[in-house]
């Protein structure tokens, strides 16, 4: 016991008041230790960053279509921008110009897809007429060739008794829903883009007033350049696509007009806009069309066609796309061959469509921040050695082959 009251005497000793001594956290992180205090404070920092950016992707995620919808907008008013600008620099309101060429645009594309309606309907309605001819032709070739006697009626029996007739028939049903489905989000995603791009280009100079109210006087300046470039290259490349659209179409309104192909002014119409205005699969639209209509008239005008759609595409890649896009776009075939597949790997068709003039707005715009100095005349410029530089490849060969005979008979001596 005394051991007991030596330590309680000592520590009436040691707090005069009676207080118990606050006890200090052992230094060893032992069951006694306390959690730092900014520990929870991180804790929960973390897991709100966690949330925001969840909340965020999944918003994103959300609204990729509408994101998409304004991207495309935007570059719509870009390029209508020249033309809206200059009807209002002199006394039109922006607002009535933008309808007006709203109004141009909307009429020349409605005529053109009444026009190519009506000629479809007109060749669908005279190939089923002329179905069973060319089905008679068909079973004549194949009971001449193969020596069997198959007969027109027992051919439509045997598919109109088909499990896969029957299935095509269900499928196509039910899916009418999903086709009329797709045709409302269509015209919807279009009335948005149509909406976007009008506001856009109406209301262009307060957009411009209000994105540069928040930025300092330099930093608005690059803004004003930056946009001004990117309706500059935009419209540029609005231009040489048409350019290469009317030379496509005239070139195969000569060639369906020395076929007697009927419908050849809206055909080359189709063949100009579809292959030059879709990316990627565009070619292969236009040209299936008057291969189809061509096969309607005689089945070799249909390879004609093909074979010139083949050869056109090929000059039209290598001879007159790389010249007008370097002129009206100022960028590198290779670059915008570059650029239309990175922007099909982001946005499929979107992105192909507007990456070249995405590319070169932005190289137009950092061309300012880099320094280009004068490059001397150095014929190592142009891929040419100099004079004298080096040896040549014959001397280098010669005196290769000497080491090499040098080092065997060196070899040989050394072991005899």
């Amino acid at each position: 016991m005394a051991p007991t009251d030596e330590s309680g005497q000592a520590a009436q000793h040691a707090s005069p008041l009676g207080t118990t001594p606050p006890t200090r956290p052992p230094a060893d992180g032992g069951p006694g230790a306390r959690m730092p205090r900014w520990l929870p404070r991180a804790m929960v920092l973390a897991l709100a960053l966690i949330a925001v950016f969840q909340l965020g992707s999944w918003a994103f995620h959300q609204l990729i279509g509408l994101l998409t919808n304004i991207l495309i907008a935007f570059f719509l008013a870009l390029a209508i921008e020249p033309a809206v600008s200059k009807m209002a620099a002199r006394g039109m309101r922006r607002g009535l110009a933008t309808f007006f060429v709203f109004f141009g645009v909307l009429i020349v594309t409605a005529g053109f897809v009444t026009l190519l309606g009506s000629m479809l309907a007109g060749q669908i309605i005279k190939i089923v007429e002329d179905f069973p001819d060319y089905l008679d032709s068909v079973i004549a070739w194949i009971n001449g060739h193969f020596h069997t006697e198959l007969k027109r009626v027992d051919v439509q029996e045997g598919l109109l008794r088909s499990d896969w007739l029957r299935n095509y028939v269900q499928n196509s049903a039910t899916g009418v829903l999903d086709v009329s489905a797709q045709v409302l989000g269509g015209l919807f995603q279009l009335l948005t883009i149509g909406l976007f791009s009008f506001y856009f280009a109406a209301d262009g100079p307060r957009l411009r007033r209000a994105i540069c109210s928040v930025l300092p006087p330099a930093r608005q300046a690059e803004v004003l350049r930056a946009w001004e470039i990117a309706v500059d290259k935009t419209g540029g490349y609005l231009y040489s696509r048409g350019l290469m659209a009317l030379v496509s179409g005239v070139a195969h309104f000569v060639l369906l007009q020395a076929l007697d192909v009927p419908y050849a002014p809206v055909l080359a119409v189709w063949v100009g806009l579809v292959s030059q205005f879709i990316p990627t699969i565009g070619t292969y639209l236009a040209g299936a069309l008057p291969m189809l209509i061509a096969f309607t008239v005689d089945p070799w005008y249909a390879l004609w066609v093909l074979i010139f759609v083949v050869i056109y595409q090929q000059f039209e890649n290598y001879v007159l796309q790389p010249k007008l896009t370097s002129k009206t776009v100022d960028i590198h075939p290779a670059v915008a061959f570059g650029s239309v597949i990175a922007g099909t790997a982001l946005l499929g068709a979107v992105g192909a469509l507007i990456a070249i003039p995405a590319v070169a707005t932005l190289q137009a715009f950092l061309g300012a921040y880099v320094k280009r100095y004068d490059v001397t005349d150095d014929p190592r410029v142009h891929g040419h050695r100099k004079r004298g530089e080096g040896p040549s490849p014959v001397t280098r060969a010669r005196a290769l082959w000497e080491r090499r005979r040098s080092g065997t008979s060196g070899g040989g001596d050394g072991s005899s």
